[in-house]
This record gives C-alpha cells, structure tokens and sequence, in this order.
C-alpha cells in the first residue's frame, strides 16, 4: 500500500463520514508494529499546528509533474485559502489482508506524545493507551 492509496481510502472514509468543523490532515502509513516519529517532518507538524490557528494557503500553479513540457496545468479548485481547522496526524498501521486501522491523533496529543516522552516511536495500542478509544478508525468498518 502506498499513501496515494491511503488519500483514496481516506476520501471515501470521509464521504460516509463528514466531519462536522473543517480538518486537516497528515497521512501516514505504518508498515510494521511501531510507527516512527520521525515520519512526521517538523515543517508538518509547524503546518497542523498553524492550521489550528489559521493558515493562509496558496495552490502552486506548477505543472502536474515536475519536468513536464507542457504549458498545462492540473485545473484546481481556486487560487487559495484561508482555514482554520482541527488538525491531525493519521497513521494507518497497515498489516495485507487485515483490516486497515487508522489512528487519528489530534495535533496536541501527537506533539504530546512525541516530545513530552523518551519514546522514538510507538504502537498503536500505545497511541490509544495515550490518546483514548476515540483515536481508533476501523475503515473496513459499515
């Protein structure tokens, strides 16, 4: 599974789900048991973090891929924006042909959990013992 994999499961778990305030979100995949702190880049946590606070974003106008010769570019929904939403950290521990559990960890308790412990990484049984139930996302769930 790669993370274009995770947006695609993620969009259609938010189809059927819609939050009730504006989210934003990182989206990482854990391959293993342990999910790796450093996975989440500062600069991502600095943009959750601004995020909940209001952040003012400008769509890049750059062609779909880097190096592309063409003139065109992907057509975008508008120029930018301005939002100011919970933000979370969502790891999906990603075991094949088991269900796809995603933990979704508000900003707060994820820097909590990383900077106020020794840990350099964690369980998800750990990130719910820390986090609570709520954080837990079955998305092979009806």
């Amino acid at each position: 599974m790669k993370e274009v994999q995770f947006q695609t499961l993620w969009h259609k778990y938010l189809d059927e789900n819609p939050p009730g305030y504006p989210e934003v979100y990182e989206l990482k995949i854990c391959k293993t048991n342990r999910f790796p702190f450093a996975t989440v880049k500062e600069h991502q946590i600095d943009g959750l973090i601004q995020a909940e606070k209001g952040l003012f974003h400008k769509i890049s106008d750059s062609p779909i891929f880097a190096g592309m010769k063409t003139r065109f570019t992907a057509k975008k929904p508008f120029d930018c924006l301005w939002i100011k939403a919970d933000a979370y950290v969502c790891i999906l521990f990603y075991i094949p042909r088991q269900p796809k559990i995603v933990a979704k960890i508000p900003i707060h308790e994820f820097t909590g959990l990383v900077y106020g412990s020794d840990r350099k990484s964690a369980t998800l049984d750990e990130i719910i013992s820390y986090c609570g139930k709520e954080v837990r996302i079955d998305l092979n769930a009806k």
